[in-house]
């Protein structure tokens, strides 16, 4: 058998996400987390990061770029996503908090009682991270080089 390279873009939606979870679930283990793929949305979440520790559980939500929705609101959600082949995984409510103080979102269509953390509803993505990525810096993956 001759393995050869896949392109990312012939995938379909569903093998996007199964690629994504593999891509990052190696990334995930040089911080010491096992990884396990939920078949549904469980509580919000694609998959559970459990570190080695035996302490800490990530209910993680991927998504193919940065985004933000109140429906994880609550949750006890990560998002992960990655952009320019480095992963990010953060608290889903500690960045909307701050995106909706710092940005302009709330002001986008679709947004309702953005000034209102109790009432607060809507989603929003971004193609590129923009300013965001200062926020974000602090939860980069940086993958290290096989040994």
């Amino acid at each position: 058998m001759k393995f050869e390279r896949i392109s990312y873009s012939d995938l379909n939606s569903r093998q996007k996400e199964n690629f994504n979870f593999q891509k990052v679930s190696a990334v995930l283990a040089d911080y010491g987390f096992v990884t396990i793929r939920l078949n549904d949305d469980w509580q919000g979440a694609d998959f559970i990061a459990h570190h080695v520790n035996g302490e800490v559980f990530l209910k993680v939500q991927l998504k193919g770029r940065l985004t933000v929705d109140t429906k994880y609101k609550g949750k006890d959600i990560w998002i992960c996503f990655c952009y320019q082949a480095i992963w990010y995984l953060f608290p889903h409510d500690d960045f909307l908090r701050w995106a909706l103080e710092n940005l302009t979102i709330g002001g986008t269509e679709g947004w309702e009682y953005p000034e209102d953390w109790g009432k607060v509803k809507g989603c929003y993505s971004w193609p590129t991270p923009g300013k965001s990525i200062v926020w974000l810096k602090d939860y980069a993956l940086i993958p290290s080089v096989s040994e």
